[in-house]
């Protein structure tokens, strides 16, 4: 019994450094909640920003920086976005922790995501 305990960690042991030896300089990941996988899908996209945004972006003195990390952390309200619309699906993301007065439209289309929007929420 001890030997098989043996040779299981011995095996245990040479899987790990395998799966290290494989994935450890890749970005793998594993985005199983819709949340996660659509903010990694429009990050992945090349991103536009509207007019709109541009003007916005100047006049409110909110950095580009602020987006990704929206786009990086952010909150997809599926009840409010039109995921359905054909060809290109709109989502509303809420900026989370400090940065929860933020609120973006952003249309994906097959290789581009426009943000349309940015919205600043008076509380």
């Amino acid at each position: 019994m001890k030997y098989r305990f043996t040779l299981y960690g011995f095996g245990f042991a040479i899987g790990i450094l395998f799966v290290f030896f494989f994935l450890g300089g890749k970005k793998a990941s594993c985005n199983w909640l819709p949340n996660d996988r659509m903010l990694s899908i429009i990050r992945s996209k090349h991103l536009l920003y509207s007019d709109e945004v541009k003007k916005s972006l100047v006049l409110e003195r909110i950095d580009t920086l602020v987006i990704q990390q929206i786009l990086l952390k952010g909150d997809i309200d599926f009840s409010k976005s039109n995921v359905k619309n054909n060809p290109c699906r709109q989502y509303h993301i809420e900026g989370n922790r400090e940065l929860k007065d933020l609120i973006l439209q952003v249309q994906l289309c097959d290789s581009i995501a426009t943000i349309l929007s940015i919205e600043k929420v008076v509380k």
